[in-house]
């Protein structure tokens, strides 16, 4: 039997006046193609007194746009989540014949399709030098090249809780060597269209649960039951459809990985704005 999670997740905002708030974007609802199962969900924002219309941005995500009617001291925003921790194989997939091998060519249409998703926008000295790293003569089989990918950016950067709003450059993460998630997930988006892979920035939930038995070897996870705002990076791989990868852990994501908005860049990710 699966074992069921529920997540709340409150947010308060005080002013040390009466403010008319403008328009509140709100992105904090499981993604359409969340492979974690989502039992129930619920958003209340306070004040009471408001108007909420729930769309969809030109990416697929579903967000709350709220327009409030009075002005308030405080303005609070609180989600309660059930999830179903199935276990998810993140290697469940198959790959097309002519992606098998990086580096491939996406066909024409697809390609087209994935615009967005291919622009480089960063290209600075240290990020051309990681990428100088990189094994491209061997062809090798793409999932593996991935993986390797995405633990050497593991290992290069360390994570830190960083509580400045905003995304560093890649410059910037790559020169300090450290980074908070979504650092190393913008880095590793940047990293990926440079290759000539589709990215997107995907932010989201990050459920992980403390084992019932420690390993014998090796680290056995969380101390305690934890859940937190997390971000990582998708990359399209042909027949797989969008695969995630967490710079964060250095591991693909599984059924802890609940994402809430995936798009081009962070901005337009962003749990809440005006």
């Amino acid at each position: 039997m699966s074992l069921r999670v529920a997540l709340n997740h409150k947010t308060v905002y005080h002013y040390d006046r009466p403010v008319a708030l403008s328009p509140q974007v709100i992105r904090l609802r499981p993604a359409v193609h969340s492979r974690t199962p989502i039992l129930s969900y619920s958003l209340r924002v306070t004040p009471e007194d408001h108007f909420i219309n729930w769309q969809q941005d030109p990416f697929g995500n579903i967000l709350a746009r709220v327009v409030f009617q009075q002005e308030t001291r405080t303005l609070g925003i609180e989600v309660d989540l059930i999830a179903e921790m199935v276990v998810i194989n993140p290697f469940d997939f198959f790959v097309e014949e002519y992606a098998k091998h990086f580096p491939f060519t996406y066909d024409r249409q697809l390609r087209k399709e994935l615009t967005p998703y291919m622009e480089v926008t960063e290209n600075g000295p240290l990020l051309r030098k990681w990428l100088s790293g990189v094994e491209r003569g061997k062809r090798p089989y793409v999932v593996d090249f991935l993986v390797d990918l995405n633990s050497r950016l593991q290992r290069d950067i360390g994570y830190l809780i960083r509580m400045e709003p905003g995304i560093q450059s890649c410059e910037e993460t790559l020169k300090k060597t450290t980074g908070s998630c979504r650092d190393s997930a913008w880095l590793l988006v940047q990293i990926m269209r440079h290759l000539g892979l589709a990215a997107r920035f995907v932010s989201g939930y990050l459920v992980q649960l403390k084992p019932d038995v420690r390993s014998l070897d090796g680290p056995s996870g969380p101390e305690a039951d934890f859940t937190d705002l997390h971000a990582w990076c998708e990359v399209y791989v042909p027949g797989a459809g969008w695969i995630g990868l967490d710079p964060t852990s250095g591991l693909f994501a599984g059924e802890g990985h609940i994402p809430l908005a995936c798009t081009p860049e962070p901005a337009s990710a962003a749990p809440v704005t005006t």
